[in-house]
């Protein structure tokens, strides 16, 4: 769990699941932005509790200055990768910083597959 220091009254704990339902939703309203992919943890973690991660495709690490999110994501094809990355950034930050009140250090976005008009995939990675 994650926690942010308020001095006057406590501290607000923020499950990790709470940020990623939060970064997820940002994301996939994105538009160009197909999906997660997830990575060989993900793989192990569906076959054997036999359901999708829910963070599959989101690393949270916290640090000094704030969170920086890594997202490992499959675009569609025909959208231009660096607009989308854009907004897919700016979209992260601003719900985590507005709505959560939490410091956000960096969005590093990954495209790792493109997905075409007749579900074929192209690696960029």
């Amino acid at each position: 769990m994650n926690e942010k220091n308020d001095s006057t009254i406590g501290k607000v704990r923020i499950a990790t699941e709470v940020l990623t339902a939060y970064i997820s939703n940002a994301t996939l309203s994105t538009d160009g932005v197909a999906g997660f992919s997830g990575n060989l943890g993900d793989a192990i973690s569906q076959t054997i509790r036999g359901k999708q991660s829910p963070s599959k495709g989101i690393k949270i690490t916290e640090g000094e200055k704030g969170y920086t999110i890594d997202l490992y994501v499959i675009l569609a094809y025909g959208t231009r990768i660096p607009d989308v990355a854009w907004n897919i950034q700016k979209s992260v930050k601003l719900r985590l910083e507005d709505v959560m009140a939490i410091d956000i250090e960096g969005v590093n976005i990954h495209v790792q597959e493109v997905v075409g008009a007749e579900g074929d995939v192209q690696n960029e990675e």
